[in-house]
């Protein structure tokens, strides 16, 4: 075992897919400008455009992400007049803010998490930057904005505006990651004025309430595996605030105003405890609540996607 901490590196989410030369693209040019730093890549099947969706994965792995530059890009506005930043967290200068800290989200070695979120200023950044603590300041990479030379400070002649993770996101992620000036990159910017977190972001609008028939949870589908669970937006405390106990049924219903018959949901801790298409709630590997069903799909079963608002109540149908 050793007390050194872990070596910063690059952590890299993005919607390119890798049908195309885009991610290989983008790590080139992190190769070629920091050739010492390591890339990890948290995943680059997040659908296109949306950007709910990588703020979710970015929240999801927060917990695990030592010293270094998040480079995330979920980008549906490249080459518009929306901001290029870079988000500073106090988690890397200050653990006890950070997800290794008290009342952080995990973290056990106590080290912190990355200390620059680098992308479009779209809310992609900010819920794993409240995650982290928080974003202490900013900085406006001003790829975009008038003034600027089309496509930005890596492009190659001749080339549009459409790339900035090749073209100015990977050079600032590089720059930052080697410890160099952040005033270098361009001018600070109050944190206050970043855009807020999608709609449909992790927590955004999700809560139990107390009703006279029993607690009711409003909830939404942050995301959907590749097995078809259905991770939700509460984590596990709001099963207390359910009164929902192992073995017991929670009545679910697609919509706020209850559009599908409900359906009897049953809290498990295991996927091997269900029947076969039973429908169950168990509380996942990132602490959050999540309805899966035994070897399929549970959004397959119930017609679930991202986004889908679902009431969980205790109530007994009709009560």
């Amino acid at each position: 075992m050793t007390d050194r901490p872990p070596v910063p590196a690059i952590f890299f989410l993005s919607d390119y897919g890798t049908a195309d030369e885009f991610v290989g693209v983008v790590h080139a040019v992190l190769h070629r400008l920091a050739p010492q730093v390591p890339v990890i890549d948290l995943s680059h099947q997040i659908p296109p455009f949306d950007v709910s969706a990588g703020a979710a994965m970015l929240v999801r792995g927060a917990p695990y992400l030592g010293p270094g530059v998040v480079l995330a890009v979920v980008d549906p506005g490249v080459g518009t007049a929306r901001r290029a930043v870079a988000v500073c967290t106090p988690s890397g200068s200050d653990p006890e803010r950070g997800p290794g800290g008290p009342g952080g989200p995990g973290g056990p070695d106590g080290w912190g998490g990355p200390t620059w979120l680098v992308g479009p200023d779209n809310g992609l950044l900010i819920p794993m930057a409240v995650a982290y603590g928080g974003a202490d300041s900013a900085i406006d990479l001003g790829a975009t904005g008038p003034g600027h030379r089309p496509g930005g400070p890596a492009a190659p002649p001749g080339s549009g505006p459409t790339f900035d993770g090749r073209d100015v996101f990977a050079p600032a992620a590089s720059h930052l990651a080697q410890g160099h000036d952040p005033e270098a990159l361009g001018p600070a910017i109050d944190p206050a004025t970043l855009m807020a977190a999608p709609a449909g972001s992790p927590g955004t609008g999700d809560r139990v309430e107390r009703t006279p028939g029993g607690a009711v949870a409003q909830v939404s589908v942050a995301s959907i595996d590749r097995f078809g669970n259905a991770q939700l937006g509460l984590g596990a405390g709001a099963l207390d605030e359910l009164g929902l106990g192992p073995g017991g049924i929670v009545h679910l219903t697609v919509g706020v105003d209850g559009e599908r018959r409900p359906v009897p949901v049953r809290r498990v801790q295991a996927f091997g405890e269900l029947a076969l298409d039973e429908l169950g709630l168990l509380v996942d590997s990132a602490g959050r609540l999540a309805l899966v069903c035994d070897r399929c799909s549970a959004a397959d079963f119930y017609h679930l996607e991202v986004g889908t608002r679902l009431v969980l109540s205790m109530a007994e149908p009709g009560q």
